[in-house]
């Protein structure tokens, strides 16, 4: 069961998407799962993705939390000091927002629905 707050997933950027799913296949064995042309999925232990859509993907790895009432989620990161970087929006399989820390880090809170 998913929890508050825990770490849920890993989105990696990638520029070249066929040439990264080529070397982590071949160096680990891994195996993904594409949602379309710019990202794959994959399940090694601790779910994450590759992106490789320049205009919307981070330059750095973006560790993703869980929420189950994301609106909440987002409040209390505010009042915490978190800065939105980008409000809630939808993607295929849930919703999500982004927010820095105080540090300027970027993470990102998901949850599952429309």
């Amino acid at each position: 069961m998913r929890e508050d707050g825990k770490l849920d997933y890993l989105e990696l950027p990638a520029a070249n998407l066929p040439a990264t799913k080529e070397f982590y296949s071949q160096a680990f064995g891994w195996t993904f799962v594409d949602y379309g042309p710019t990202y794959a999925a994959f399940d090694q232990g601790l779910d994450g993705g590759f992106d490789a859509d320049q205009a919307d993907q981070t330059k750095t790895p973006l560790p993703v939390l869980y929420a189950h009432d994301l609106e909440a989620m987002q409040a209390k990161v505010e009042a915490a000091g978190g800065r939105i970087v980008k409000p809630i929006y939808s993607f295929p399989g849930g919703r999500r927002f982004h927010f820095a820390d105080p540090a300027g880090t970027e993470m990102a809170v998901w949850s599952e629905g429309g």
